[in-house]
């Protein structure tokens, strides 16, 4: 355990140093490495069950790799090293019983009951993981696997979305008694395989099979309630559907610039620059397109709570936006989300309704665009696409031609919030300037001049500082400030 750290460049494999530096220690690579190791899926984290002193083991790799260590739990004695530009981590932990099967029986599922020895040999496979994988099923090691930790019922969607698994019946069955016991897992650790199951490919599966197995009632009872919640005529679904069809259209556009029923980009021109903004990282380990996906997942969340009817007899739902901004922030408050992704999403959700507003008034002035660009950043981007993927999952009544009319407006706002992105128009004219020309203090007076004045600057009405002097006094003459100067 005392190999000395080498000299340059750190060794890129970790695995293969620990069978070096463990090969006197009884040793196995355990769980999801050698799961993904069978199914050809590559990975950064590792998983070793040691026979040992786990703190020696990884204090040695951490040596040898020029990498931290540091221990994962005082109680249970792991340990993790990660490597310094997080291309991988290996995590140690005490075996779990007194021999590598009683350790696996401990585990969760049957694919990640699998254990290979890292000094060589044969796989240790006592529960069927190989022939569970090679039929892409998912089953529970034992009835005991959900009691053990409610988190599983939770771990076995996110799974089942991400490896492309059907769940096994009687595992299923278990996973539904157990799942009301998620109320008492920490909020951290339920946050943290949500963000795998909204952020994976088949990510509507994911949240169906949460739905059926009243995964979802407990964790995020607000999109249960979405269930049966019927809507006007223009819809052809329930708000929940709809969700899920929103969410489906999302990951649609933000991985092809293609929604349904369609094999063309839907974003012409500006789906390159599009889907390069949704690829930027934003907060807790999501992308800004990972973010739009709780977006989608949340712009109607308050549906339920404001509908009412019309004196027609029209199902309305006045103030869902407004309302769902605030559900929305309250929802990832209660999952220990970061402040700056509760401010996107709810940013999303309260601005989801702008652009398909503006559709009646096309062709839009330059102020109108501006206002636009304005009230929505800054998810100016990413709200116009999450408008696109609502308009798509919106088929009622006359919805070809109200599709078609949207589209063509959001493309247009889409490459103006593109523009806008990259670098906003500079100011004509500073406000320390303004305020000494019209003899104003600064206060809430000069903010208001200075917003018009940019506004009349992007819609080309002033292009010096003279003139945007002149418009400011002109203002000023409006709402009897009497301004000198």
């Amino acid at each position: 355990m005392t190999e000395p750290r080498a000299a340059g460049r750190a060794p890129a494999n970790p695995i293969g140093v620990l069978r070096r530096l463990l090969s006197g220690v009884d040793a196995w690579l355990v769980g999801g490495s050698v799961r993904d190791g069978l199914l050809g899926r590559p990975t950064i984290d590792s998983d070793v069950a040691v026979a040992g002193d786990t703190e020696a083991s990884a204090r040695a790799l951490a040596r040898r790799m020029g990498a931290p260590a540091f221990p994962l739990s005082e109680a249970f004695g792991a340990w993790r090293v990660i490597a310094r530009d997080r291309s991988w981590q290996v995590d140690f932990a005490p075996l779990g019983g007194a021999t590598i099967e009683s350790d696996l029986a401990k585990r969760d599922f049957t694919i990640n009951a699998i254990a290979e020895p890292l000094a060589g040999g044969e796989l240790v496979d006592p529960f069927g993981g190989r022939i569970d994988l090679e039929a892409r099923r998912l089953r529970m090691v034992s009835a005991e696997a959900f009691t053990a930790d409610p988190l599983r019922t939770l771990r076995l969607p996110r799974l089942a979305a991400e490896l492309e698994l059907e769940v096994d019946l009687a595992t299923a069955q278990s996973a539904r008694s157990c799942a009301p016991a998620l109320a008492d897992v920490a909020a951290e650790r339920i946050f943290a395989e949500l963000k795998r199951i909204v952020s994976s490919v088949r990510a509507v599966r994911g949240l169906e099979l949460m739905l059926e197995l009243g995964v979802t009632h407990a964790v995020l009872p607000e999109l249960a309630d979405l269930q049966r919640v019927k809507q006007s005529a223009y819809h052809h679904l329930d708000v929940y559907d709809h969700t899920m069809a929103t969410l489906a259209e999302t990951i649609a556009l933000e991985r092809s610039g293609s929604g349904s029923g369609s094999g063309e980009d839907l974003l012409g021109e500006y789906a390159r620059g599009a889907r390069a903004v949704l690829a930027e990282p934003l907060a807790d380990e999501l992308t800004r397109g990972q973010a739009l996906r709780f977006g989608a997942l949340f712009h109607d969340l308050a549906k339920p709570q404001t509908r009412t009817l019309s004196a027609e007899g029209r199902v309305l739902f006045i103030g869902h936006d407004v309302a769902g901004a605030e559900l929305a922030r309250e929802v990832l408050g209660r999952l220990r989300a970061s402040e700056r992704l509760r401010a996107h999403v709810a940013a999303l959700t309260q601005q989801h309704l702008r652009l398909g507003f503006l559709v009646h008034e096309t062709p839009l002035t330059r102020r109108a665009v501006y206002r636009y660009l304005r009230a929505c950043e800054p998810v100016e981007v990413d709200v116009t696409m999450l408008s696109i993927a609502d308009r798509l999952a919106t088929r009622g009544a006359r919805s070809e031609q109200a599709i078609a009319s949207h589209l063509e407006l959001a493309r247009e706002l889409l490459g103006e919030a593109l523009r806008w992105r990259a670098g906003r128009p500079a100011p004509i004219l500073r406000g320390d300037e303004l305020a000494r020309q019209l003899g104003i203090r600064p206060g809430p007076e000069l903010g208001f001049l200075l917003g018009e004045l940019e506004e009349a600057a992007f819609a080309g009405e002033v292009s010096t500082p003279d003139e945007a002097v002149a418009l400011a006094r002109e203002l000023v003459g409006r709402l009897g400030g009497g301004g000198g100067g």
